[in-house]
C-alpha cells in the first residue's frame, strides 16, 4: 500500500533542526549546506500547508503543528533503530552496550571484567553511566543496570542485589578517634547530595538503626556520587555511610574499617533490566548469567523470571525496612 507522506528525507531533516534549533548545527550534523535544510523544511510546511518552525533571530521556535511532528518522528525514529539494532546484534552479536550507575560501574562492575573477558573472549562490552538510561528511547543501549525498588513497568527486571548500608572510614581516623567521640559528636560526617541543596537520607537511618538519633548531622561534607564519598573517606576526611558491596576491596584490603557494627537493608536495590519483548539476544544473556555467577544467585531465564514483586525483595533473606526512605544513585 501506498503512503500518502513526505519524503524521508525531509522529515529526517526537520526532526535534526528542530531538535537543535538552529538550521546551521544542523546542517553540520547531516553534512549538507544551510540552505538544503531551509529547503527541505520549508517543502515539508508547503506540503503539509502547515507552519512548523518559526525563524527569529537566527533561532527556530517550534509551533504546535511542529512539536507534533517532532514527538512522532522523535519515537518512530527510535524503534526503527532499535530494529536496525537488534537485526544487526543478531548477525554480529561480539559488542554490548550497557548502561550502569556511576558507583555501581567504577566499584563493583569495572574491577570485575577481567573475569568476564576471561569467561567470554569475543564478547566486547560498551559501558556508559548515565544517571538516566535511554532503554527504551533509543537503541544506543542493549540492557542496563538501575537502582530502584523494580518498579519498571517498561522494561523486563530482575534483582541483583540488594544495598547493605554501613558506616566507615580510615582506621587512621578511627585510631585518632578518643572513646569519647564514640557517638560521632565533633567526627566529621561525609554526606551524597539527592540534588544541589538536598542530601540524601541515609545517615539519618543508619543512626537511628544504631540507637544514635541525637547526633547533629548538619555539618560534614557533601558529595554528588557515593564514590567521592568513599573515596573522601579512604583519604581520611570524615565518616560516611556505604553500601558494603561498594566498599568491599577497601574493606578487605583495610583502607576502610567499619564504625559499630550497624547494618541497615535498603529497600531499593540493584536490578538488571532489558526491552521487553526484544528478540533472544545470545550477548545479553552471556552477560546476565555471568552477573548472576559474580554475585553468587542462580539465573533463570528471562521467560521464567517474576519481574517486579514484593517476594523478590526478600531474596536469601535479606530483612528490609518498611518505610520509604532516599538512597544514592
Amino acid at each position: 500500500m501506498k503512503r500518502k507522506m513526505p519524503t524521508l528525507n525531509a522529515l529526517k531533516v526537520f526532526e535534526v533542526a528542530a531538535t537543535l534549533g538552529n538550521f546551521t548545527r544542523a546542517a553540520e550534523v547531516l553534512n549538507v549546506t544551510q540552505s538544503a535544510v531551509s529547503r527541505q523544511v520549508r517543502q515539508l510546511e508547503d506540503q503539509l500547508g502547515e507552519a512548523l518552525l518559526i525563524r527569529c533571530h537566527h533561532q527556530l521556535h517550534m509551533t504546535d503543528a511542529g512539536r507534533a511532528l517532532l514527538g512522532a518522528l522523535q519515537h518512530s525514529f527510535d524503534r526503527i533503530e532499535i530494529a536496525v539494532r537488534g537485526i544487526q546484534q543478531r548477525l554480529q552479536p561480539t559488542r554490548l552496550h550497557i548502561n550502569a550507575p556511576p558507583t555501581f560501574a567504577i566499584r563493583w562492575l569495572l574491577p570485575r571484567m577481567r573475569r568476564f573477558k576471561e569467561r567470554h573472549p569475543r564478547l566486547e562490552l560498551s559501558i556508559t553511566s548515565a544517571l538516566r538510561d535511554t532503554l527504551n528511547e533509543s537503541g544506543q543501549l542493549d540492557c542496563a543496570i538501575r537502582f530502584g525498588n523494580g518498579e519498571w513497568s517498561d522494561v523486563d527486571g530482575s534483582l541483583l542485589m540488594h544495598e547493605q548500608h554501613i558506616a566507615v572510614c580510615s582506621p587512621e581516623l578511627l585510631r585518632r578517634c578518643p572513646s569519647s567521640q564514640a557517638n560521632l559528636q565533633g567526627l566529621p560526617l561525609l554526606h551524597v547530595l539527592a540534588s544541589h541543596d538536598r542530601r540524601y537520607m541515609t545517615w539519618s537511618h543508619w543512626l537511628n538503626a544504631a540507637g544514635m538519633g541525637e547526633v547533629d548531622i548538619s555539618q560534614g561534607y557533601e558529595f554528588d556520587l557515593l564514590d567521592m564519598a568513599i573515596r573522601a573517606a579512604v583519604d581520611g576526611l570524615g565518616i560516611t555511610i556505604a553500601d558494603r558491596h561498594m566498599v568491599e576491596q577497601e574493606l578487605a584490603d583495610g583502607r576502610l574499617v567499619q564504625f559499630r557494627s550497624t547494618q541497615v537493608e535498603g529497600h531499593q536495590s540493584y536490578w538488571f533490566v532489558a526491552r521487553q519483548g526484544q528478540p533472544l539476544n545470545p550477548a545479553i544473556e552471556h552477560f546476565r548469567a555471568w552477573l548472576y555467577g559474580e554475585i553468587g544467585m542462580p539465573c533463570e531465564s528471562p521467560k521464567g523470571q517474576r519481574v517486579i514483586t514484593g517476594d523478590a525483595r526478600d531474596y536469601a533473606g535479606l530483612a528490609l525496612w518498611g518505610e520509604n526512605h532516599s538512597f544514592f544513585e
